[in-house]
């Protein structure tokens, strides 16, 4: 492959005590707990609206906050929460806790809160690249329409999902699998006769919210005529009468190479409309249904993850392995998609599982944090914390951690996990077997 070298002149715009790389559930939560801790933050964000997944991708619902009759993920994330309920926004399915959501209301209490907590925003914006001490990260260079610019830092937060900040860094990856779970993109219908959906409310523990009369029609006609592969198929409400967002589409790809995402994008797009076609002839809700939109991007389930300090296995969480340095709960249960067929493993958990401080770290990188699906952990263990409201108590406690950091001037290793669950615990996070 012929090589050119690029040299460009990035001005610095701005230093900040901690940079958010990534709006998405993880990355709001982030960068609203650093500055809440006292921290100059700011936010970067590829789009022009906050939410990742849940806005971009359509992902619904919210999962999960509730196990076992506790509220398991609170604070700041459960507040996002209530801010949504406030403008009608979102609805709490009890008692699993599940949230129904509006995505654009959700895109509006993200940019309230951040701004309300004096966060600089920085939309229309790619992460293009680090600029290091050692290990030390000392500047991210950003690309937008003003060009090349970069961006100092004292600690940084990677909220990116792919760990992209921490890949740029250096931070050592866990072994890439040859059965990474497939993209799906989701799409949104109207004209849906909602009243007839029968898991339309994602509400009890211990159900997997797969519509089993739709899973029947799609098989059946697959005995006669060739369709994609898909999964579920999962649908939710969005608050809005007769409009739904369906789960359906199934790809194996590594949405982290630009060129096989291309080609997925374009391929499931295909995929989307073929499955409009047969729901409409073939599930009675569905009759009148219509296509308002496919989401922005492919949804993720799986692509990159860091070697933390600690790297939280499936056993460990399936067993609900307590840690001195826990600062997160999980409760989703592991939710694992065959990259290569229609199937699904979907293993319950006993008890809301621990996730440890450790485990959003990596050894040797003073000042770099990873909240989110990329942190350190094995594809069982991440096949259930992937999920937003688990992300977002991932995204609050290093935000925390970020603030701590800042006030006494350490390394990301050298916090006091006392002190930090005990600022966690009284922001109303559950880290209490």
């Amino acid at each position: 492959m012929k090589v050119i070298e690029q040299l460009k002149n990035s001005p610095v715009i701005a230093q900040y005590d901690v940079v958010v790389c990534g709006g998405g559930p993880a990355g709001i939560i982030a960068a609203v707990a650093a500055a809440r801790g006292g921290a100059r933050t700011a936010i970067i964000e590829r789009y022009g609206f906050f939410g990742g997944m849940a806005t971009a991708g359509l992902v619904a619902p919210i999962s999960v906050f509730n196990y076992n009759g506790k509220r398991m993920i609170g604070g700041i994330p459960w507040e996002f929460i209530e801010r949504l309920k406030d403008i009608e926004g979102a609805r709490e399915e009890n008692p699993l806790g599940n949230i129904t959501f509006n995505p654009e209301k959700y895109k509006l209490i993200a940019q309230r809160m951040l701004l309300e907590a004096g966060v600089s925003i920085y939309f229309h914006s790619y992460l293009t690249g680090c600029k290091q001490s050692g290990n030390s990260l000392t500047h991210i260079f950003i690309e937008n329409k003003n060009g090349s610019e970069a961006i100092a830092g004292k600690y940084f937060i990677d909220c990116t999902g792919d760990a992209d900040l921490a890949l740029q860094a250096g931070v050592p990856m866990q072994p890439a699998s040859n059965t990474m779970q497939p993209a799906s993109l989701i799409f949104m219908l109207g004209g849906v006769d909602i009243d007839t959906l029968p898991m339309i409310r994602h509400k009890d523990q211990g159900v997997n919210y797969h519509d089993l009369n739709m899973r029947q029609i799609l098989e059946e006609l697959g005995k006669t005529q060739k369709l994609p592969n898909f999964g579920g198929p999962w649908y939710c409400g969005v608050l809005a009468h007769g409009t739904v967002v369906v789960n359906m589409t199934r790809m194996h790809v590594d949405m982290a190479d630009n060129r096989k995402a291309t080609q997925a994008e374009c391929l499931l797009r295909e995929d989307v409309f073929t499955f409009v076609d047969v729901l409409q002839k073939h599930v009675p809700a569905f009759r009148n249904a219509y296509l308002i939109s496919t989401a922005t991007q492919t949804g993720i389930r799986e692509t990159r993850r860091i070697k933390g300090v600690h790297t939280l296995t499936g056993e460990e969480y399936i067993n609900a392995t307590d840690f001195p340095d826990a600062i997160s709960r999980g409760c989703h249960p592991v939710d694992i998609h065959a990259s290569d067929n229609n199937k699904q493993r979907c293993e319950f958990l006993k008890d809301a599982a621990f996730v440890p401080y450790r485990c959003l770290i990596a050894p040797g990188f003073p000042n770099l944090l990873v909240a989110g699906r990329a942190f350190s952990a094995d594809s069982v263990a991440s096949a259930s914390v992937r999920v937003q409201a688990s992300v977002m108590g991932l995204g609050q406690a290093a935000g925390v951690a970020a603030a701590l950091c800042v006030s006494e001037g350490i390394d990301v290793d050298k916090v006091n996990s006392a002190k930090l669950r005990e600022t966690l615990t009284g922001y109303g996070a559950n880290l209490t077997k």
